[in-house]
């Protein structure tokens, strides 16, 4: 038969110094998770809410342009978030409590959402103005003082070596070696695929026109075998 451990059978088999401590420590425990329970149920529920909305700012023609990764913070706590690529931020807060919006090169500004809402969401658009740090003027000169650019004008080279390196540079000649040997860039060659696909499109259903029996095609082929443009050229050599 079961036997239940009384107060009397405690008190036996336990010394009464620690009897009596541990019987107090538990009625404090047991108060004390009773009080936690009467403040919560006290607080109001209704003080908490979802506070979203959009950040933006004002464009050069008066529209409005999202701010992006917008930092968004409660003060006095650590709850914070951030503006996602539209705009668009969401956080939980309280009324009463201000909410700090921060983001670089643009001022910042606390907003105090208000103790007066009726509903738990809560829409906002903050715009923000730019902040303008205004630099003091820099000038930049090629010589550290005034007398030195009389003597850098009087030992200017004014020979014609220089124009003539120039425009041996950009002779004819230069330029269309420089047209086979040096390779094409993207955007050069973004565009010849381009050209390529936009002939192709014209054609699509019907057959490609042959320059064979193009007059105009033989024509120019006729002229340039008369200028000798078919005819192996020296390279010259750059000097």
């Amino acid at each position: 038969m079961n036997r239940f451990l009384s107060n009397e059978f405690l008190s036996l088999m336990i010394p009464r110094e620690i009897y009596v401590y541990m019987k107090n420590y538990i009625l404090a425990l047991f108060f004390a998770v009773l009080a936690s329970a009467v403040v919560g149920q006290t607080e109001p529920q209704d003080s908490v809410i979802q506070f979203s909305g959009l950040v933006v700012t004002e464009g050069l023609d008066g529209d409005a342009i999202i701010l992006p990764y917008t930092n968004i913070g409660v003060l006095g706590t650590s709850r914070g978030t951030s503006s996602d690529a539209e705009g668009y931020f969401s956080i939980v807060a309280k009324k009463g409590e201000t909410v700090r919006f921060t983001r670089i090169g643009f001022k910042d500004v606390d907003y105090v959402i208000p103790d007066t809402l009726s509903q738990t969401l809560y829409y906002y658009i903050q715009i923000m103005s730019e902040d303008e740090n205004i630099l003091p003027e820099a000038v930049i000169f090629p010589w550290p003082d005034r007398e030195y650019f009389k003597y850098e004008f009087l030992a200017i080279d004014i020979s014609d070596d220089l124009r003539e390196k120039a425009e041996e540079n950009v002779a004819a000649e230069v330029l269309e070696e420089l047209r086979y040997s040096v390779p094409v860039d993207g955007g050069e060659a973004t565009s010849l695929v381009l050209r390529e696909r936009a002939r192709d499109f014209q054609y699509v259903g019907q057959t490609k026109p042959q320059n064979i029996f193009n007059p105009l095609a033989w024509k120019q082929f006729i002229d340039a075998w008369k200028r000798g443009d078919f005819k192996k050229k020296d390279k010259k050599k750059k000097k």
